[in-house]
């Protein structure tokens, strides 16, 4: 299927799949005219990239995790490594969350000075 079938199916524009091609989450072959060709594959990988992107991951974690990802849901073919990555992008986030907390309570303070 050529990129805007593969759009029309996802929801996702073509801009955005020509991005996740070039941060190599997604494939496409090249036909004889030089259109990008995926298969039928893509549909639920680029299924799976959302879903992740949701999550709040990067596209270079994304791209490590994705071969580990079995369906939309994600849901995940656990490895050590795997679980140790997506335990220090946890911790990333509860780090920024404990420093926006703190902005927080320090402007709330600020505010209710006379």
């Amino acid at each position: 299927m050529r990129i805007g079938e593969l759009s029309r199916r996802t929801g996702v524009s073509p801009r955005l799949l020509r991005y996740y091609e070039a941060q190599g989450l997604l494939e496409a072959e090249r036909g004889p005219n030089a259109y990008r060709e995926y298969d039928e594959t893509a549909v639920p990988t680029v299924r799976r990239i959302r879903a992740l992107l949701d999550a709040g991951l990067s596209t270079e974690v994304i791209r490590e995790v994705l071969p580990c990802v079995r369906d939309e849901r994600p849901t995940f073919d656990w490895c050590e490594e795997l679980r140790r990555l997506l335990e220090s992008q946890l911790a990333s986030v509860n780090a920024r969350m404990a420093t926006l907390d703190h902005t927080r309570r320090t402007l709330t303070t600020y505010l209710t000075q006379p």
